[in-house]
């Protein structure tokens, strides 16, 4: 199960199952969260770092997100009170992103029960959820991760050899917005384009006006329509690596299986020897 609702958290937390709820705040325009989390969360809900808890910017050459060893993350995941077993759910207040982040790091270390919230924060509101503004440090929980290497996790990671190869014999999905795919603007990355052969399918494409997911059959039209058939593999790369695991978990939704790039854009065009390509892409 990729998502929860509003309500159904409602009701985990009321019930005896063991749930812990965790605050990925995260934007592209502000990435430190902890101000809009200490204006009001959900009770219980431990707050995420996605720049220090669910990164390592001391790893070179692999994006502007590389994953954290799988110490830091057990270390992370004890100090927000995870145990084995436990129902995690990951929430966000921005397209999805954060939590998806959160998701795929997650289940690729080896946790099988994560859920996003659907809709996020502006859902958890709107459903008449309760807020707290307490700071929570919850007791030290005792997890053991499955998996110690990320890139070679649970879930399906590429290279940016890998994904090369993915563009020109399978599928390879662009996650960022078009004007960025088309190589028209890059705020934030040295060079503007994209891997040739990617494809565009924006991550917000996949989420209704709500911030909600789109219904599993509309995802799997949009993937269709994108080239993402079942017939051949598929995988999807964004900037750095975040946006793109909206798109995992839509894909996880549809029933489709879809690898992630964890380097992105940001480790592609760091590398000169690396094609680049503008302009839009045909299915």
């Amino acid at each position: 199960m990729t998502l929860v609702s509003a309500t159904e958290l409602a009701d985990l937390l009321a019930s005896d199952q063991p749930v812990r709820v965790l605050d990925v705040r995260w934007s592209l325009a502000e990435p430190d969260g902890r101000a809009a989390y200490a204006a009001g969360h959900i009770p219980g809900a431990v707050y995420v770092d996605l720049e220090t808890d669910l990164s390592d910017h001391t790893v070179p050459g692999r994006g502007r997100h590389p994953l954290p060893s799988a110490d830091a993350l057990e270390a992370a995941l004890r100090r927000w009170g995870v145990d084995n077993g436990d129902t995690v759910v990951v929430c966000d207040d921005w397209n999805r992103a954060g939590s998806a982040r959160a998701w795929w790091l997650l289940r690729a270390a080896g946790l099988e029960d994560v859920r996003i919230l659907d809709g996020g924060w502006a859902a958890w509101r709107a459903a008449g959820g309760a807020e707290s503004t307490e700071t929570v440090r919850p007791q030290s929980g005792s997890i053991t991760l499955g998996r110690r290497d990320f890139y070679t996790g649970a879930l399906a990671a590429l290279s940016a050899s890998e994904s090369a190869d993915l563009a020109r014999a399978g599928v390879l999905l662009d996650a960022r917005a078009p004007e960025r795919f088309r190589g028209e603007v890059e705020p934030i990355d040295p060079v503007a384009g994209h891997i040739p052969g990617a494809v565009n399918l924006p991550s917000t494409a996949l989420l209704g006006e709500d911030g909600r997911f789109a219904p599993a059959d509309d995802l799997r039209a949009l993937f269709a329509a994108h080239g993402v058939d079942g017939e051949r593999g598929a995988g999807t790369y964004c900037g750095s690596g975040v946006t793109a695991a909206v798109v995992v978990a839509a894909a996880e939704i549809a029933g489709i299986d879809l690898a992630l790039f964890p380097g992105s854009w940001s480790q592609w065009s760091s590398d000169p020897a690396n094609p680049v390509e503008t302009g839009p892409a045909t299915v």
